[in-house]
């Protein structure tokens, strides 16, 4: 019988529970997958925790990577055997098999591995389109990227240096500010022990940066917005520390009229044709070697509650999977 983790009421990390599921067939553009490794993000903890609503009790988990076992009626884009991966709703990632809408599923290439496609797309493709839909960056371009030892930060930063922009990156330690040099940040600042803001404009000659990428939230948000040039635009995309709190337009004035916008993967992956070229230009660099997916936590998907733990934690360097 295929198990899962689930969830009955919002709160820590206690209340994922590890459980025997019916998965039933596929229905009409539905296919049914058995999974080889499974993504674990932060996203999964808003939902687990009420930040994002879900119905409850519910599944848990947007990414996985697997093969197609049973197609429903209606469904042409794929068939049994098929390699595929997914990021995104319906919630139940977490689970050893599953049944889900065939539009979500992205082709995998031969040559990707289930567990770096599960550690990649959803980290990959919003690495994608924040380096290639937000800004109009340009070679010599100078962004601020928090978090630049994350998931997401590993793969931006080398996507980033393809692209000739530097990155200046923020850390919480030595350890991963060296990770986040050897991955192709030009600037590493810790900011346990320096002030972001204060370093960005040392850098950068006092004028600031055009672009800061920030999923830290509210205990980032000043310093990105003190750290951009005049006009320059924050790209809040996590609330890793808890939601920002409400802004004053006149505030973004005051500071030199800036731009804040606050974007989410599901917009910019709903069309299938942005969402394959997204795709495609990621697993192009990876497959070529181009972009390198650091995976240096591996759990037990029954191993849910600690490795929730340990990503609140602030202990994951690089991305994090549940292998089989």
């Amino acid at each position: 019988m295929a198990k899962a983790i689930r969830f009955y009421e919002t709160g820590g990390p206690e209340v994922l529970k590890w459980e025997s599921v019916e998965v039933g067939d596929p229905g009409p553009g539905e296919v049914r997958i058995r999974h080889e490794a499974v993504g674990l993000n932060f996203a999964e903890i808003y939902f687990r925790t009420g930040l994002y609503p879900a119905a409850l009790p519910a599944g848990i988990g947007v990414e996985a990577a697997g093969v197609i076992e049973a197609v429903g009626a209606g469904v042409s884009d794929f068939m049994e055997g098929d390699r595929v991966t997914y990021t995104g709703s319906p919630l139940g990632a977490y689970s050893t098999d599953r049944v889900m809408p065939a539009e979500h599923l992205i082709k995998l290439p031969e040559g990707i591995e289930f567990e770096t496609a599960a550690a990649m797309t959803m980290r990959g493709l919003t690495a994608s389109y924040l380096l290639r839909r937000i800004h109009p960056l340009e070679a010599g371009d100078t962004v601020l990227l928090h978090a630049a030892a994350g998931g997401v930060g590993l793969i931006f930063t080398q996507w980033a240096k393809l692209l000739g922009i530097n990155v200046i990156g923020t850390v919480s330690s030595e350890e991963k500010a060296a990770v986040a040099k050897a991955h192709g940040c030009e600037h590493v600042i810790v900011y346990k022990r320096e002030n972001v803001a204060e370093r960005v404009r040392e850098i950068t000659g006092g004028v600031g940066v055009p672009v800061v990428f920030d999923s830290i939230g509210a205990t980032t948000f000043e310093a990105s917005l003190d750290s951009l040039a005049r006009r320059g635009l924050l790209v809040a995309f996590g609330t890793a520390s808890g939601p920002v709190p409400p802004v004053d337009p006149m505030k973004l004035a005051l500071k030199g009229s800036l731009f804040l916008t606050r974007p989410a993967l599901a917009d910019y992956i709903a069309d299938p044709f942005e969402r394959a070229e997204l795709a495609g230009e990621l697993f192009g660099h990876v497959e070529a070697g181009r972009i390198k997916v650091e995976i240096n936590q591996h759990y037990a998907l029954e191993e849910a509650e600690q490795a929730h733990r340990d990503l609140e934690a602030g202990k994951s360097i690089g991305s994090s999977v549940f292998s089989f």
